[in-house]
């Protein structure tokens, strides 16, 4: 799709409400894995916008403006509000719902692991459809892509991953790739690194004041690894979008495809490797329930997100 560039205009207060309560609606799909914030971003009409302000943010004109201290021409120039109120909402969103998630990973791993699945399953599905044309290298690039995707969850370090925030720092600056590509889910990536937890577990104690410093540490890391993400591997992702399109698209399919190996929701005693389960009660009908709910979400955000495109479309013609 081509889309006209839009870069920030002037808004109302009312707008900017608007604004905060978009960016909360993309902040809950970031928190949960399998949700593409980026998906959310398209089809609520601000994700052209939000990636030229990210790349207007990050250009070296606004480093030369801020270094050169030139603060008023900035502040007028640069997509502040637009970012701040879109930033605050999604904020907000991680905050309020980071918790709840924590919680059921904690208590009910199978019910809330099952959810994902059902997610990731979908995503995998309607990233499919970005594909303009499946040639045999698209093919090999998704077997190729699955088949790495399978064995890298398999490895012991994303069993056992690295307890550096050198490693937290490289989570952070792929996640984000992830968060503003529409289909692709920033939450899933931190999820296959193994540090999903760890940063929720981050946020959550945050709030509740506990070991405040080494919270806050793991945080600032994170958002570092945020920053040198947008800054540096946004651009190359962009370059690779725009010139091997298709290729790139079949090789993130099947990447989560081979993830899925990650998502199970039935784990061995040491949540090692996968097993069947045994037995079919009560948890298991609401597991089956609930990845079936997370499938169906996924699937109807993104014809939403395809009719808009499609509407758009139309419009600029």
């Amino acid at each position: 799709m081509k889309e006209k560039k839009k870069t920030s205009v002037a808004r109302s207060f009312t707008a900017y409400v608007k604004l905060y309560f978009t960016g909360f609606i993309i902040g809950s799909a970031d928190v949960v894995p399998g949700v593409s914030g980026g998906t959310m971003a398209f089809i609520l009409g601000i994700y052209q916008e939000l990636l030229e302000s990210i790349k207007t943010m990050t250009s070296p004109q606004t480093l030369r403006l801020i270094f050169t201290f030139k603060m008023k021409k900035a502040i007028k120039t640069l997509p502040w509000a637009f970012l701040l109120a879109l930033g605050s909402g999604v904020l907000s969103a991680i905050l309020l719902l980071s918790s709840h998630i924590k919680y059921m990973l904690d208590h009910h791993p199978v019910i809330i692991w099952a959810f994902f699945f059902g997610l990731v399953l979908a995503s995998i599905l309607t990233v499919c459809g970005r594909v303009k044309k499946w040639t045999p290298g698209c093919i090999l690039a998704a077997v190729w892509g699955g088949v790495g995707g399978w064995i890298i969850v398999g490895l012991s370090m994303l069993h056992n991953p690295p307890d550096g925030l050198w490693y937290i720092m490289v989570c952070g600056a792929i996640a984000i790739c992830a968060m503003i590509l529409p289909g692709i889910s920033g939450s899933f990536i931190l999820l296959l690194m193994g540090k999903y937890d760890t940063v929720l577990g981050a946020v959550h104690h945050l709030k509740s004041g506990d070991a405040l410093w080494t919270n806050l540490t793991i945080l600032g890391v994170f958002i570092a690894g945020i920053v040198v993400g947008i800054s540096s591997f946004v651009r190359l992702l962009s370059w690779l979008f725009q010139k091997f399109h298709d290729l790139t698209i079949a090789v993130l399919i099947g990447f989560m495809a081979g993830s899925l190996r990650k998502v199970w929701p039935w784990k061995d005693p040491e949540g090692l490797d996968n097993i069947f389960p045994e037995q079919f009660d009560r948890n298991f009908v609401l597991a089956i329930v609930l990845a079936l709910f997370g499938f169906l979400l996924v699937i109807v955000l993104e014809w939403l997100a395809v009719r808009l495109e499609r509407k758009t479309a139309r419009l600029e013609e």
